[in-house]
């Protein structure tokens, strides 16, 4: 059956997947958008030229894959909104301004003027129109324990070398974040009780979830 359908999410919404590091962002992607019919959106981690030599030397580097990772992401909000919409997206541009590269201005590994520089450029683009903000944002929690688990289980060389204090500051900075984050609807779900790599059937209920959040939010337009 198909559950776009079945539950009435419309054809061209954007459902945006957030959480720190290791909760299952990008397999929650992908599941979701075969369910749905949608295409995903990836962040492009992998080609960034900066990646490497950021985990080495964070003040140094900050800056330049920050600025890296904006244009990626925006490159795709113009995509999704050319397309006109469907589809589920890993990971949100918010994610990007409002906990890392706040982080390492506030960590003393960005400069205030790159941080200007860089906000600057933010602001900018969102006044595009090919900037649309999501109909749902679904934000994956869990225990810090079980989420650091996940990042050594994966065993990316460059965060295994990443001390453990970098991982527990992010966690904080997250839970902080969505807490005051008001740009969609918001979807929390915590991986402990939605592990898509145990339970693939506990799907379709996150669907209906999906679906009573953003009927809601019609209600109150």
């Amino acid at each position: 059956m198909n559950l776009r359908k079945k539950y009435n999410i419309p054809s061209n919404a954007i459902i945006t997947v957030a959480g720190m590091v290791g909760v299952g962002k990008s397999t929650m992607t992908k599941a979701l958008a075969e369910k749905l019919g949608f295409r995903t959106s990836f962040e492009n981690v992998m080609s960034n030229p900066y990646l490497d030599k950021f985990y080495h030397d964070f003040r140094k580097w900050s800056f330049h894959l920050q600025i890296f990772f904006l244009a990626e992401r925006f490159k795709e909000q113009k995509r999704m909104f050319e397309y006109g919409g469907g589809f589920v997206q890993d990971r949100s541009i918010y994610e990007d301004v409002g906990i890392f590269a706040r982080m390492h201005y506030e960590k003393g590994t960005m400069s205030p003027e790159d941080y200007r520089t860089y906000s600057s450029l933010f602001e900018a683009m969102v006044m595009t129109p090919f900037f649309h903000h999501p109909d749902l944002l679904i934000y994956l929690e869990g225990p810090f324990e079980k989420i650091v688990e996940r990042i050594r289980e994966r065993g990316r060389p460059m965060e295994q070398e990443t001390p453990l204090e970098y991982w527990r500051d992010l966690y904080n900075r997250y839970d902080q974040w969505i807490r005051s984050f008001n740009a969609c609807p918001v979807l929390r779900l915590n991986i402990c009780e939605y592990d898509l790599r145990g339970n693939g059937e506990c799907l379709e209920e996150i669907i209906e979830k999906m679906a009573m959040i953003m009927n809601e939010a019609k209600k109150c337009k």
